[in-house]
């Protein structure tokens, strides 16, 4: 049996989802809230979330690892642009929380000898959709 694919989300869908999610704190997902990228904690249930869909186009088989920073930030930044056509955007799955609705947005940052789930909430007012 094979599961069926991630929808692909655009712009306005992760709107929409930013807009869908229920108002104030979370107990089930607070962890998950932070400032920019951050490491899933080890000791976090991921059962908590749902995957909803993906950012990546199936159709470009090597995602670009370009980044946009049009305001000086860095991919860690708190204030960077998520651009859906951008690395790691290009590159990420989309979850929600099953208690409060509230999306983040996920990716597997490849080291040398590691590899480390990171996760970042969808902070609608920071979406762009500029283009490579």
């Amino acid at each position: 049996m094979t599961a069926e694919p991630l929808p692909r989300l655009l712009a306005d869908d992760l709107r929409a989802l930013a807009a869908a999610r229920q108002p104030g704190r979370c107990a089930a997902c607070a962890p998950l809230v932070g400032a920019g990228w951050d490491s899933v904690p080890a000791t976090f249930d991921l059962s908590t979330l749902r995957c909803v869909g993906t950012m990546r186009d199936g159709q470009i088989d090597e995602p670009t690892l370009l980044e946009h920073h049009p305001r000086g930030t860095h991919t860690w930044s708190p204030d960077a642009p998520i651009a859906p056509a951008f690395f790691p955007y290009n590159r990420c799955d989309v979850w929600v929380c099953r208690a409060c609705a509230r999306p983040f947005l996920r990716y597997t940052e490849y080291g040398g000898y590691y590899e480390d789930q990171r996760i970042r909430e969808l902070g609608a007012e920071l979406l762009d959709d500029a283009q490579p």
